[in-house]
């Protein structure tokens, strides 16, 4: 087991480093709202990735892989909910994110449900644990589902601990973006376009 665990955390790290959706979320998260908001959005992340083990280690994944179109249909639905999450942004007061208002109207459980569903829409996860968990068993033979929670487990960890980290530097950076007026205007629309960007990027 333990040869397996060192390649496999450090394929776990380069996944997570990436730039990718879920980083750049709780990057933009944690500058908008503070480092508990990024924080509680890197948890909900995290969250996610029992349900990627879960179809690894009962065999769903299987399925996903040998059906290019409910593959697709995964996609489309992430890149579905960037788009509506973009929409919401532009709806949205640029200064509110700023303002103790704008705090108290994003609760906490909200953001970790918005972290959840992104995960688990994002199918370079997908992609990443149907590619690499298998190959990383130390016991083919053995109870199979258990080793898949462990694997999934490290990979919860080392996910934690760099998103974390993330979004306590983003929520230092809000501090001097507060005491810029147009700096609200400024993140809302680099939302919109980090948005609109990955989803084209998960379709094509």
């Amino acid at each position: 087991m333990p040869e397996q665990i060192i390649p496999f955390l450090t394929a776990s790290m380069i996944l997570t480093l990436s730039p990718g959706p879920d980083i750049i979320y709780v990057m933009v998260q944690g500058m908008a709202n503070g480092k508990k908001h990024g924080l509680v959005t890197a948890l909900g992340l995290a969250a996610g990735i029992i349900i990627h083990t879960s179809l690894v280690a009962f065999g769903v994944s299987a399925i996903i892989k040998s059906s290019e179109t409910l593959f697709f249909i995964i996609k489309l639905f992430g890149a579905l909910y960037l788009l509506y999450l973009a929409y919401r942004v532009f709806k949205s007061n640029p200064q509110i994110a700023y303002s103790a208002e704008g705090i108290k109207q994003k609760s906490l459980f909200s953001l970790f449900k918005q972290g959840f569903i992104m995960n688990v829409l994002n199918p370079k996860v997908t992609i990443f644990f149907l590619a690499f968990f298998p190959g990383f068993l130390w016991e083919p033979e053995g109870n199979t589902v258990l080793q898949f929670y462990i694997l999934g487990g490290i990979f919860m960890l080392q996910t934690i601990l760099i998103f974390g980290s993330v979004a306590v530097l983003a929520g230092k950076i809000s501090a001097y973006l507060r005491q810029h007026k147009y700096s609200g205007l400024v993140l809302k629309w680099l939302q919109i376009v980090v948005f609109v960007g990955i989803a084209l990027f998960i379709l094509f």
